[in-house]
């Protein structure tokens, strides 16, 4: 050793003590690594389940109330069945007592009847009116037909018994007289 140096004695660091430590840390850094993508990709999966039984659950319920419309519709339209008949009695009565001494009765059966008319009609019933209008097999039931040639043929002349429909569905069909042209095929032969 000269003057004035100084030795230090610094441990000489050993690459084969190093290089396994190293290795180990990189090794942990790495499963930390899958680890935290593999919980990221649980975490997307759980998401995406998450989201399909939210919209599965948004359907079951749109399904349970349309389901619950229809049977409130189907309640109503069996009611309304059952008031066709007594819709059907008011105007037999109606029609029966014209006299003078009934006028005061048929003045209150006249509400009545109106008044039924109007509540069958806010729930979405109502008359299938076709005096005039073209015979249609899924509105009208043909009872009689007449040989006319002063309509067209398929005309609907007279109604026996009016029809009802309730949203597009029909209650009761109408019974009806239809116009034939004498000698020629019907409606019902032609088709």
């Amino acid at each position: 050793m000269k003057d004035g140096e100084i030795k230090l004695k610094v441990p000489e660091s050993d690459d084969a003590t190093q290089q396994p430590e190293a290795k180990a840390v990189a090794e942990e850094a790495e499963r930390e690594d899958a680890d935290a993508k593999k919980l990221a990709t649980d975490l997307e999966e759980l998401r995406q389940t998450l989201l399909r039984r939210q919209a599965d659950f948004e359907n079951y319920r749109k399904r349970i109330e349309r389901e619950r419309s229809e049977d409130g519709r189907r309640a109503t339209a069996r009611v309304i069945e059952g008031l066709i008949p007594v819709l059907d009695g008011f105007e037999h009565a109606l029609a029966a007592h014209r006299e003078d001494e009934y006028e005061s009765y048929r003045k209150g059966f006249e509400l009545i009847y109106k008044q039924l008319l109007d509540n069958l009609a806010k729930l979405g019933a109502h008359r299938i009116d076709p005096l005039g209008k073209p015979f249609d097999p899924h509105l009208h039931q043909a009872v009689d037909r007449a040989e006319t040639t002063e309509y067209p043929d398929g005309t609907i002349l007279a109604v026996f018994q009016p029809g009802y429909e309730f949203h597009g569905r029909v209650l009761r069909p109408a019974m009806v007289r239809v116009a034939v042209h004498p000698g020629g095929a019907s409606m019902g032969e032609a088709n």
